[in-house]
């Protein structure tokens, strides 16, 4: 069995600090990961714009995000200015690659995208993208590869992007299995590898669950049956790569216990047999946890009468609670999601 290890960096401080520590860690346990980087300004600060949004707050409230943040990194983009990441850590970026494990393009300005992106023009959208794919090849002399977008946040410009950008896959999604994606019926010609698991962030203050508690959760659900392609899982530098360290470590104990081999998305994609993916609509939902409207994988394309993907095995294990179409409109899609 195969699970994908997916790190989701959006922060100065989760690039300088907590980036190494995961390094350190995934190396001890012998396993693979892609780490995909936020490349322009820290603008976290700016997210306190959300804080009116349904949900938005009460997730704020069960995450404790000034212990796993910092104060400084809540202050950036308002009375702080925004460190530029890319200019500032790309010695850390590169000694990423350096260590063996594969990187990628998360996002150019985190907050950016989750909170603008609903409303983009193709003209910002493809700007915001080109900025960070120029900005990752001067940080790392190639072209990037992998792509993962901010918050599991897209419209159809970004899709487009995805694919004139010729990315070999991308993991912008939740949902159950990698396919190849359509938006109204316009095929787009990258593959994605949805998160197939909740996020540490989206089940701590649920039903109980702590931060000593929420990976024996985690462990529980993947020892269940699991999907004939296996899982991926999305972890935050911020995250597992400071104070939830413990609960990682005891997550890659315990999925290699159960037979699974970590991997890269690269190493993952490489024992798919990509021209046969199924082909799936883009769809916009709710996750458990998570405030906002996120991208989804939908039906299959074509196959209205079989309605949207089951992916509810358990009740912690949804990744959709409902289904709606795309905007009729190429325009966007509603942007709602919290900064992590």
């Amino acid at each position: 069995m195969k699970l994908a290890l997916k790190v989701d960096v959006d922060t100065y401080r989760g690039t300088r600090e907590g980036v190494p520590r995961l390094v350190e860690l995934l190396k001890r346990e012998g396993a693979g990961a892609t780490f995909l980087f936020s490349l322009g300004p820290d603008h976290t600060g700016r997210a306190i714009r959300r804080a009116f949004r349904p949900g938005f707050m009460r997730k704020v409230s069960r995450t404790s995000v000034l212990e796993h943040y910092g104060l400084r990194t809540l202050l950036y983009g308002t009375l702080l200015p925004g460190p530029d990441i890319g200019v500032r850590c790309a010695a850390q970026m590169r000694a990423v690659r350096e260590a063996g494990f594969e990187c990628g393009i998360h996002t150019w300005d985190h907050v950016a995208w989750q909170d603008r992106l609903g409303s983009a023009s193709a003209e910002w959208t493809r700007a915001e993208m080109q900025r960070a794919y120029d900005r990752y090849e001067e940080v790392f002399g190639v072209r990037a590869r992998a792509h993962g977008a901010a918050g599991w946040q897209l419209n159809v410009h970004a899709l487009r992007n995805v694919q004139r950008l010729a990315f070999g896959y991308s993991s912008d999604t939740r949902g159950a299995h990698p396919f190849i994606p359509t938006y109204n019926a316009e095929l787009i010609a990258c593959p994605q590898v949805p998160t197939t698991l909740p996020t540490l962030d989206e089940l701590i203050g649920r039903d109980g669950l702590t931060a000593d508690s929420v990976a024996d959760h985690l462990l529980d659900l993947t020892a269940r049956e699991a999907p004939a392609t296996g899982h991926v899982y999305t972890l935050h530098a911020e995250l597992e790569g400071n104070r939830l360290a413990p609960a990682f470590e005891r997550l890659l104990a315990g999925w290699k216990a159960q037979g699974y081999e970590l991997l890269s998305l690269r190493d993952y994609c490489d024992g798919l047999e990509l021209e046969q993916l199924p082909h799936h609509e883009i769809v916009f939902g709710e996750v458990p946890g998570r405030s906002g409207m996120l991208a989804l994988q939908g039906p299959a394309f074509l196959d209205a009468a079989a309605g949207a993907p089951d992916y509810r095995w358990s009740r912690d294990r949804a990744v959709i609670t409902q289904h709606a179409a795309p905007p009729a409109e190429p325009a966007a899609s509603p942007t709602t999601s919290p900064a992590t």
